[in-house]
């Protein structure tokens, strides 16, 4: 159902079963998925493309272009995922030339006044709390899930699973698996009850609890954290993968207990 009050494209590709409500605002090339329930009073710029049953609330823009000075102009989209909620006066904005696409993957939960920038690349089932704002080419992994007015710099990797409280300013990489908190933001512990509830075993837990005790509480600096893991702690998937985030950390991680 369209609503008459409604704005679309006749260049733009509606799924079946698809709800515009009065007062929403659809533009050209814009492609919406079976399904989608849209509400009233929303503005869907060129370049969207936005997959099933997603319901968007009131308020929210979504393709609008980057605001990024060294934006020509050029081609980029916004892509959403399937079975994602897009709450009230959330903006997400199109791509640059550095990823030619921003992306929100399926299952996630943007609550009221989310703001996601130009280049992010936001993982499945992650949920991001109101007023959080996510700066350009940011990457947030599957399962994570960012607290009310938490702030990201630029260029930051928030690993999966991973937990950010409340107001925290992420000027550093969070690698996944854990609770990251205070100001300036440090490690505050693995994510053990998240895990649980997402089916991970108590000796998945202990495992990674093993691997950030070496890393944030026996040593002193990353560096030395990395090689007494490397020394100590048999090679397992969940060693080599946080691991591996580290090393592709190139600005570095979040710092450990204080």
């Amino acid at each position: 159902m369209i609503h008459p009050l409604s704005d679309v494209s006749e260049n733009a590709t509606i799924g079946k079963d698809v709800h515009v409500g009065p007062f929403t605002s659809i533009a050209e090339d814009v492609v919406i998925g079976d399904g989608t329930y849209i509400h009233p009073n929303v503005t869907i710029y060129p370049g969207t493309r936005i997959g099933k049953n997603c319901q968007i609330y009131p308020g929210a823009v979504i393709g609008v272009i980057p605001q990024d000075l060294k934006f020509e102009g050029e081609a980029t989209t916004v892509e959403i995922g399937d079975n994602t909620v897009i709450r009230e006066c959330v903006t997400i904005h199109r791509g640059t030339k550095d990823m030619w696409k921003t992306v929100v993957g399926s299952n996630c939960l943007l609550m009221t006044y989310v703001h996601i920038a130009h280049d992010c690349i936001v993982g499945n089932n992650v949920i991001l709390a109101s007023y959080v704002g996510l700066a350009g080419h940011n990457r947030i992994d599957d399962y994570a899930i960012l607290e009310g007015k938490v702030g990201t710099q630029q260029f930051i990797h928030v690993g999966k699973h991973a937990f950010v409280g409340g107001g925290t300013l992420v000027r550093k990489n969070i690698p996944p698996y854990v609770k990251a908190a205070r100001e300036p933001i440090g490690f505050a512990g693995v994510n053990a009850i998240g895990l649980r509830r997402k089916g991970y075993s108590d000796d998945d837990v202990k495992q990674i609890e093993d691997i950030y005790r070496a890393l944030f509480v026996m040593s002193n600096t990353i560096n030395k954290g990395v090689e007494l893991i490397k020394s100590t702690l048999p090679e397992t998937p969940y060693r080599e993968e946080i691991l591996e985030f580290i090393a592709a950390s190139d600005k570095g991680i979040i710092r450990g207990m204080i």
